[in-house]
């Protein structure tokens, strides 16, 4: 009888490291990166820029699967317009600045950054977004996310007129059509049209509906 052969143990399939890119038009900011990103595990530097174009250009020719990307890069493009030029070609841009101001998250999202982290991340959060990014999948540092969900909430409320705010006021306190009428120097008819233009801003049909809405959304000053 011949001996049953011993089972090859199962290898784990030998993943390549994620290609990198670094872009910062400070030296010392790209030598301190390169020892930091040198001791994450899976992680490749392939190269290195230090403005906008040479970054368009690097990634054209490396095809890194993450670009790193700094925001404020001295003369020539920034990095929002770099990462317009790279994004479109598949290559992933993690940005990567100190920079948390709502016009440029919104403009480098709007550029095609996958994520967008702050340069006071941990390194562990840097190279969990890294590798994210080289997936595909949005980063976002804390303090960025809760400006981006701010900014969300606040385009969702519906916009109203001064007059609007004020018979949205005036209901609250409680007064019907009359009362506020006389109170804001208007007509009857003039209240009951813009309380109609209220109602259908707020999704609502009752007076008590658009007062506890209004409350909701913090639309009452």
């Amino acid at each position: 009888m011949t001996p049953a052969t011993p089972a090859t143990p199962a290898t784990e399939p030998v993943r390549e490291p994620v290609r990198i890119l670094l872009c910062d038009d400070h030296a010392v900011v790209r030598a301190g990166l390169l020892a930091l990103l040198g001791s994450a595990p899976g992680i490749e530097v392939v190269g290195e820029a230090g403005s906008g174009e040479e970054a368009v250009a690097l990634a054209a020719h490396l095809r890194p699967d993450v670009v790193l990307m700094d925001l404020q890069l001295g003369a020539g493009i920034d990095g929002v317009e770099a990462t317009r030029r790279i994004a479109p070609t598949g290559v992933h841009v993690l940005v990567l600045t100190t920079y948390d101001t709502d016009a440029d998250i919104t403009r480098a999202i709007e550029a095609g950054a996958t994520g967008y982290l702050l340069k006071a991340e941990r390194p562990e959060e840097l190279f969990a977004a890294i590798h994210s990014a080289a997936q595909g999948r949005t980063t976002l540092s804390p303090p960025v996310a809760s400006r981006v969900m701010d900014r969300m909430r606040g385009a969702a409320r519906p916009t109203l007129t001064d007059r609007e705010r004020d018979i949205l006021g005036q209901l609250a306190h409680g007064l019907g059509n009359r009362e506020i009428a006389r109170a804001l120097f208007i007509s009857e008819a003039t209240v009951k049209t813009h309380l109609g233009r209220i109602y259908a801003k707020l999704g609502v049909d009752t007076r008590a509906g658009a007062v506890a809405v209004a409350k909701e959304q913090r639309l009452l000053s």
